[in-house]
């Protein structure tokens, strides 16, 4: 790729969540507002859902694949990002030439740390298809200096996202939940972040297991009809990953299907006859009060307010159960305060590309537990 016009100052984020439901993929741009902080321009976003097929393919690899599989599947999914990329760059409507480079998140295969992550999306593909440098394999750095590599979000909310004057939580609720604590002004001393568990993991693999051809529980819908059963969450919270203290990290190795199975059974020997809506209204309250609990273990600094984003934020049944367990903390959706919460972890990967080829640190070491700032990711430069 010919080296683009100094006045360009775009980045493309690209992000494919433990939700399986697809990519998301901005274009973006970060005027300096300070010496440490910058503001955020998005461009366009767009969702690019997963088929059925493309999401069956991804879930298997999760479980088990030989490698061949493994090598197909990342060249694919490279080739489904540099597609998502691309529609976004048409909705944003300027010439490749401003655009510096694509940050992409790949899809996260297993993440074992602070031994190992990986994630597949080959990043020549998408630098190839788009003809933009392309940044990825972001997690790495961090967990072979001893981090978590996730969450890796926290220096998107403290360079773009923290409050002039108050502590701000910005909790995402993708397939796994996650919080980055921010201090007034976003300085990177005092910030913490860590995951809380299980976002939409469970209630949509639950939604899937219960009501066929379903795949999420549409605007709390069917968790409405239902009435949780506080014992099985009781038991759930019991597991030794809610009580860990920070840095921490988890996600699908330990809220797989087979997690999912074990839900039902408990609902079915807590409740006998439980109605699919109990169930579901269980999971619910599993990761309500998950990210409740995770408050009152590990946040005493005076939050004053959360800005709520992913699938989670548009869940209206557990969006209220959050601002009954965190009050008189204020609970909002991060829309009302940014944009659209939606494409704010793909932002962040494009935030990420920008420090990568800046060559700044990605990480927030005191949120992941890394021996120190790490530059993360790996640059894939595009023909020329």
């Amino acid at each position: 790729m010919a080296s683009p016009a100094p006045s360009a100052q775009a980045y493309v984020g690209l992000m494919s969540g433990t939700s399986l439901d697809g990519i998301t993929a901005v274009v973006a741009r970060f005027p300096a507002r300070s010496a440490t902080r910058y503001g955020v321009e998005l461009l366009s976003h767009v969702q690019h859902a997963y088929s059925a097929e493309q999401r069956a393919r991804l879930r298997a690899a999760m479980r088990e694949g030989t490698a061949r599989e493994y090598c197909r599947v990342a060249f694919d999914l490279g080739a489904w990002l540099a597609s998502a990329a691309a529609e976004a760059i048409a909705k944003a409507k300027i010439a490749r030439n401003e655009i510096r480079a694509v940050g992409s998140h790949g899809h996260t295969m297993w993440h074992d740390p602070p031994h190992s992550t990986w994630q597949l999306g080959e990043t020549a593909v998408i630098a190839e298809r788009t003809g933009i440098d392309t940044v990825g394999d972001f997690r790495v750095a961090d967990v072979a200096a001893g981090g978590q590599g996730a969450p890796l979000v926290p220096i998107a909310d403290a360079l773009l996202f923290a409050s002039d004057d108050a502590w701000r939580a910005l909790q995402n609720i993708g397939g796994i939940g996650n919080v980055t604590i921010v201090p007034p002004g976003g300085a990177l001393d005092g910030m913490r972040a860590f995951d809380t568990g299980p976002g939409v993991a469970v209630t949509d693999g639950v939604v899937e297991a219960l009501l066929p051809g379903m795949t999420y529980d549409r605007d709390g819908a069917i968790a409405r009809k239902g009435r949780a059963i506080p014992a099985v969450v009781d038991s759930l919270l019991a597991h030794p990953y809610f009580t860990l203290p920070p840095p921490k990290s988890t996600g699908r190795e330990l809220f797989d299907a087979d997690y999912i199975v074990d839900v039902i059974r408990r609902c079915r020997a807590a409740r006998p006859g439980a109605a699919s809506e109990d169930i579901v209204a269980t999971a619910v309250e599993l990761t309500a009060r998950a990210i409740a609990e995770a408050f009152a273990r590990f946040v005493p600094e005076p939050v004053t307010e959360m800005l709520a984003s992913g699938g989670g934020a548009r869940h209206p049944v557990l969006i209220e159960r959050l601002r009954a367990l965190l009050a008189p903390r204020a609970v909002r959706r991060f829309d009302e305060v940014f944009f659209d919460g939606e494409a704010k972890e793909a932002v962040a990967f494009a935030l990420l590309a920008k420090l990568a080829i800046d060559g700044r640190p990605g990480n927030v070491a005191a949120a992941t537990g890394a021996g120190g700032p790490r530059v993360l990711g790996k640059i894939q430069r595009a023909p020329s």
